[in-house]
């Protein structure tokens, strides 16, 4: 195997085992040259929580020179979302050859995949006006572009809302923007034997990032609606994007806002994204009945699982199956004498894909509970540490629980009311213990 193919297995691998950057790859083990990037917008920007998709070619000589990055999220080309990242794909910085820049800033084999996106990622900064050229900030200029600058961030918002996460979502899940409703897909009666089932394969191989999306937007749901009611008290429906000094003809990000139909479709997405998990369960259900290879692998699986919990955590944490479906697991966690979570009871429903491991389980609070890493409507922020395992999720989610020192990095801020307590001053703090008690306390009338 040559030294560059070794090279770079070893750095994509790096990556997708610890992806705390929110950088994700993706790439074909028969061609390692062509990778795909997902880069997740940094929190406070304006392209909070996005998705933006990249494309890398890796040259023969690799790491000697630099690969070939290209923006994928441009609306097919027409909007620009960075001085930096033009809307035909173009990326600009000095360490890919594409932009001039200091010495030192330049391309060098120490360099690789990480820090590549990672550079990528800083271009998306809270106020990305600065990073063209002659509009950098300081002095008198800084002051007559405020303006130009607050309006390029708010287009930016509107767009990483209707075109990062909207756009890609609705199409991944064939969902009409204009309905809201899910397209009936297409009849594959009429085909050869051998067409159909090469279409149904197709139909079942699902697009390196799709699942990981919708795990996202379900964490980030609530931020950007958020997002979207405070935008709307700034900016006006119907109201044209201002073009900046430095867009012109087709490099730009031109159109105009709507935040009314974005809300719209948020909602749209969400309902589907949330019904799969139950059409899941039917589907679990029928896979019982009719008994097939993967009911009875998750059914022994549960029966391992059971056993292994009951001995780990003595007694704290049970396991049942909903209405004996192997593909829905019900976890009850009940608190630890003298902890915080003394008293309690809390029923967790984690619902399992029948293309499990490619699609990760649905996760959600029964019980309500007031928690800095759940929102508001149950979803939980975890990390497990094998994706493939469902003890792994299970240890996870428990870990979320029993953390008592949460994580300062607002990506895992769930319910931004209950971080901005657990964070805040003195008294906020001991606010927020009360709330999280009054749930503990009010957790067994579920």
């Amino acid at each position: 195997m040559a030294t560059n193919t070794l090279r770079l297995l070893k750095e994509l691998s790096d990556i997708q085992k610890n992806p705390d950057q929110a950088i994700y790859v993706s790439y074909n083990e028969d061609d390692i040259t062509s990778v795909k990037a997902l880069i997740i917008g940094p929190p406070d920007t304006p392209y909070e929580y996005g998705f933006f998709e990249f494309n890398m070619q890796f040259p023969r000589d690799y790491p000697t020179s630099p690969p070939k990055v290209n923006a994928i999220t441009t609306n097919g080309g027409r909007t620009r979302f960075n001085p930096n990242i033009y809307a035909g794909g173009k990326v600009c910085l000095s360490i890919l050859g594409t932009w001039r820049g200091e010495a030192g800033e330049q391309w060098s084999s120490a360099q690789g995949i990480e820090s590549v996106l990672l550079s990528i990622q800083s271009l998306m900064s809270a106020n990305p006006f600065e990073n063209e050229p002659g509009f950098e900030g300081g002095g008198q200029k800084e002051k007559s572009y405020k303006k130009e600058q607050d309006q390029y961030c708010h287009k930016i918002q509107h767009e990483t809302f209707r075109i990062s996460i909207l756009q890609r979502l609705e199409g991944y899940m064939r969902i009409n923007p204009s309905t809201g409703r899910v397209n009936p897909v297409e009849d594959i009666s009429h085909l050869s034997p051998a067409e159909r089932e090469a279409e149904e394969q197709k139909r079942t191989h699902l697009e390196p990032f799709t699942d990981l999306c919708k795990r996202l937007f379900r964490y980030y749901y609530h931020t950007y609606m958020r997002t979207i009611s405070n935008e709307r008290e700034r900016v006006q429906d119907g109201q044209h994007f201002t073009i900046m000094p430095f867009e012109y003809g087709g490099n730009q990000m031109a159109g105009k806002f709507s935040y009314h139909e974005l809300e719209r479709r948020m909602n749209a997405v969400k309902a589907v994204i949330d019904a799969e998990g139950e059409t899941w369960a039917k589907q679990g259900a029928e896979a019982a009945k009719k008994e097939e290879g993967i009911s009875a692998s998750l059914q022994l699986q549960f029966s391992q699982t059971y056993q292994h919990f009951l001995s780990k955590y003595e007694g704290t944490v049970m396991l049942e199956l909903i209405e004996d479906n192997p593909f829905c697991w019900r976890i009850i966690y009940i608190g630890r004498p003298m902890t915080i979570f003394d008293g309690g009871l809390f029923r967790i429903r984690l619902i399992l894909s029948p293309l499990f491991p490619e699609e990760q389980p649905r996760v959600i609070f029964e019980t309500p509970i007031y928690h800095v890493n759940i929102t508001s409507d149950g979803v939980p922020y975890y990390r497990p540490r094998k994706t493939d395992d469902i003890k792994s999720h299970i240890d996870a989610l428990i870990e979320v629980l029993e953390n008592e020192q949460l994580s300062p990095d607002p990506r895992t801020w769930m319910n931004l009311d209950a971080a901005q307590l657990y964070f805040g001053k003195p008294e906020e703090q001991r606010e927020y213990r009360k709330s999280f008690r009054r749930a503990v306390q009010r957790s067994t009338e579920y």
